[in-house]
């Protein structure tokens, strides 16, 4: 069953149409001194793994140091082809064959390959499936751009042109259109603009690989959809090479139905988590724990008008810096205090100074330079400290004759959560009114008797609107969100109380 070609030797080349001969010399295949190693991931795949390995092009297998075939318990002899493929090819450790006693998935198989060359070190890996549906003979268009530094992951197209495209190739009709759907959804959806998101032949660069945590990320078909919305937030350089399309009697594990459904629920539960609407764990990384709030009458539209501009302000409980980067951009210094090691908009600030606000600011003042500021923010603080009077009181020291506090805290007396009592519900939830790690709640009335008791009064004071941006996981921008926020806007200055959502106060010494 094994083949007796040596690797050296001339082997059976299907070239398809425009492919060079494999005897032709190809720059692209030169590794540039990079350590390359190329995943066959393979399943029931007897009939085709051999024909695989023979159209890998000699220079390719000359300047890749290892390729990796990963058996994921196939039900038929794969394992032991490729076993004996190794031997009579005396491949040695060129060749290292895995079997898995029980079955991975098409995506858990393929993160047991990567973590196997990441940990041996190796730069760059080739996806490359085992059932003959890619050609092998332009392996090396894939991992060009990446050992010469162009990308940091190279998707083979099939939707391009330079092979005949996908219909002459093969592809069912249903396919294609399926195809283009999905990829005009995601693009739209994420910002790219792809011609393919749904082909298997990938190139990445491993040290672009480590930084993506897979740890939770599916072990099912659309995993390659997982990993390609991780590369473009964390933004790694993405490139497509053109490839063909083949389609023969190779056996289809994937439901196509099912497939679609996952790719889109993918894409949406990466939308809702990076919108902070809801933590869902394969992207559980960049969830922020308090987002940015775009809408008009939020807390943070509302703060950013009573700030100005030229002004000495410190944020108190700053975060990672993304509010402090706007009020930055207003033309005012801005000083920060969180006990966030180094804020991830380390840049916004002139000044930080990481303390545990639970301890009170006393740390941090001394750390100050002694300035005194005209605005303090105390911006969703309060409510997570077991004594939030005492940083009240403790501001009073830092501020100008002239200096203000700015203070917003959740109000708890908001319909939302009347009405969930009224059902005999009280949930907390990873953000919001009911955060699971507030540990004080507030009513307007007990937050302005907090403020007084503090020896401050009350200059200005207003409550914010419902955040629907955040609700339903639509674009503040829409004009029909805007336009339901300012309805809202109106209700919630006739019902305050009710209908507010946080409370926001503008506070100086008595």
């Amino acid at each position: 069953m094994a083949s007796s070609t040596a690797v050296g030797k001339a082997r059976p080349i299907a070239v398809a149409a425009g492919f060079s001969s494999a005897s032709d010399p190809d720059p692209r295949a030169f590794n540039h001194g990079k350590k390359i190693g190329i995943l066959i991931v393979a399943y029931n795949a007897v009939t085709t793994l051999k024909k695989v390995l023979n159209r890998i092009p000699k220079q390719a297998w000359e300047n890749v140091a290892e390729v990796a075939i990963l058996d994921d318990a196939s039900q038929d002899a794969t394992y032991e082809l490729a076993l004996g493929y190794k031997s009579l090819n005396e491949l040695g450790d060129k060749l290292h064959v895995v079997r898995h006693p029980e079955n991975k998935g098409y995506g858990g198989n393929q993160k047991a390959g990567y973590q196997y060359f990441i940990e041996k070190g190796f730069d760059v890996v080739v996806l490359l499936h085992g059932d003959g549906q890619y050609a092998p003979e332009i392996i090396s268009h894939l991992y060009h751009p990446i050992v010469t530094g162009q990308a940091d992951a190279v998707f083979g197209s099939r939707m391009m042109k330079d092979y005949g495209g996908p219909l002459q190739g093969g592809m069912p009709l249903y396919k294609y259109l399926g195809n283009r759907i999905l990829t005009a959804m995601e693009n739209r959806a994420l910002g790219l603009h792809l011609t393919e998101f749904h082909s298997g032949y990938r190139a990445y660069n491993l040290h672009a690989l480590k930084q993506i945590d897979m740890t939770h990320m599916t072990d099912d078909f659309h995993f390659d959809t997982e990993i390609i919305i991780k590369l473009h937030h964390q933004g790694f350089r993405i490139r497509e090479v053109p490839i063909p399309t083949y389609y023969g009697d190779e056996i289809c594990y994937v439901n196509g139905l099912k497939y679609a459904k996952d790719v889109t629920r993918s894409v949406i539960r990466y939308k809702r988590t990076v919108r902070s609407i809801r933590k869902y764990p394969e992207f559980a990384e960049y969830w922020t724990h308090y987002p940015l709030k775009e809408s008009r009458y939020s807390s943070h539209d509302i703060v950013r008008r009573w700030v100005g501009s030229k002004q000495r302000v410190l944020d108190v409980g700053c975060g990672d810096g993304y509010f402090a980067a706007q009020i930055r951009q207003l033309g005012n210094t801005v000083s920060g205090v969180d006990l966030v090691q180094t804020p991830a908009q380390r840049e916004a600030f002139d000044e930080y100074v990481s303390a545990d606000l639970s301890q009170g600011l006393e740390a941090a003042i001394s750390r100050l330079s002694q300035q005194k500021f005209d605005k303090i923010l105390l911006m969703d603080i309060l409510e997570h400290l077991p004594d939030p009077e005492r940083i009240v009181r403790e501001c009073r020291n830092l501020l100008t004759p002239q200096g203000q506090i700015l203070i917003s805290v959740p109000n708890v007396a908001n319909i939302t959560v009347r009405l969930a009592l009224l059902l005999g519900r009280f949930e907390y939830a990873d953000r919001g009114i009911l955060d699971r790690t507030h540990l004080r709640f507030f009513t307007r009335k007990s937050a302005r008797r907090m403020i007084e008791q503090c020896g401050f009064q009350i200059v200005r004071e207003t409550v914010t609107v419902m955040p629907l941006e955040l609700v339903l996981g639509a674009n503040p921008s829409n004009p029909v969100l805007r336009a339901m926020t300012e309805f809202l806007y109106f209700a919630t200055l006739l019902l305050p109380g009710l209908l507010g959502y946080q409370c926001v106060f503008a506070v100086r010494p008595k």
